[in-house]
């Protein structure tokens, strides 16, 4: 039988109730549990504010209480590339932090940023970011998880980019984390289509939800063995529009697992 893909809610849907002091972490997982009954965990850093071992711990204990995985830990504030020497510092610092965080979660993969916000790098900002990601991806790959960037701000909008960075690192562990339909300067379905083959996880938002079944299909063609993440970003009536979003991702794997003959 064919793999049904996993389902996973990031986090960062509820922004706004976050910023509200509306919800935690825990709570997070509870509602992903047994409101939305998803299985597959997608934490963004914003709902991780203390980074002790015990506060850790009690994330971890909820996870496997609900007896959920995570598939990603996105973690802002951590970019490789920022053009004062002590901020690159003080960002180093919150990336290792949090990428022994998302070892001791058990993340399947973990997000951190590149940095650079013109449309491309320059030839000492991409030595510099290829480097750190190296040195991540090998530690990644001796933990048995994937590391890597995201598309969705600065330079990596523009997939050349984002393909010109892949092949340098050369490393099986390094991914990217694909935003759908998040290209700039280019055919958005061509831009895609350039990424599928780095993906390690994902995350559709609401504008793309309803008609991801494509683009969903030709990562599976490509291997992708990563769940697909729901993620809401208008921080507005946030517990609604993620049950609509999540239904129309769910209604998408479903149309696709059917066209393929699997149940």
């Amino acid at each position: 039988m064919k793999r049904i893909p996993d389902i996973s809610l990031a986090s960062y849907s509820f922004h706004g109730l976050h910023a509200a002091g509306m919800i935690d972490v825990f709570h997070y997982l509870n509602i992903a549990k047994f409101r939305y009954r998803v299985n597959h965990a997608d934490i963004w850093s914003g709902f991780i504010p203390v980074t002790e071992e015990a506060f850790i711990a009690k994330i971890r204990q909820t996870l496997d209480e609900n007896e959920m995985a995570l598939a990603n830990l996105c973690v802002d504030g951590a970019h490789v590339w920022e053009d004062d020497a002590d901020e690159r510092a003080k960002n180093a610092k919150r990336a290792a932090d949090f990428i022994r965080i998302g070892e001791a979660l058990g993340a399947k993969t973990i997000r951190i940023d590149t940095g650079g916000r013109e449309a491309a790098w320059t030839e000492q900002q991409f030595d510099v970011i290829v480097r750190q990601y190296r040195e991540w991806a090998h530690r990644a790959g001796e933990m048995g998880y994937r590391i890597g960037t995201e598309n969705h701000w600065g330079a990596t909008q523009r997939p050349g980019n984002v393909v010109k960075l892949a092949k340098a690192v050369d490393h099986p562990s390094f991914g990217v984390l694909f935003h759908f339909g998040n290209v700039q300067d280019m055919d958005v379905e061509a831009g895609n289509e350039m990424l599928v083959p780095y993906a390690m996880h994902t995350h559709i938002a609401a504008v793309v939800a309803e008609n991801c079944g494509p683009l969903m299909g030709k990562l599976l063609d490509a291997g992708y063995e990563g769940a697909f993440s729901c993620e809401h970003h208008t921080g507005r009536n946030e517990y609604e529009q993620v049950e609509w979003q999540l239904g129309a991702i769910r209604r998408n794997v479903a149309l696709l697992m059917d066209e393929r003959g699997t149940t």
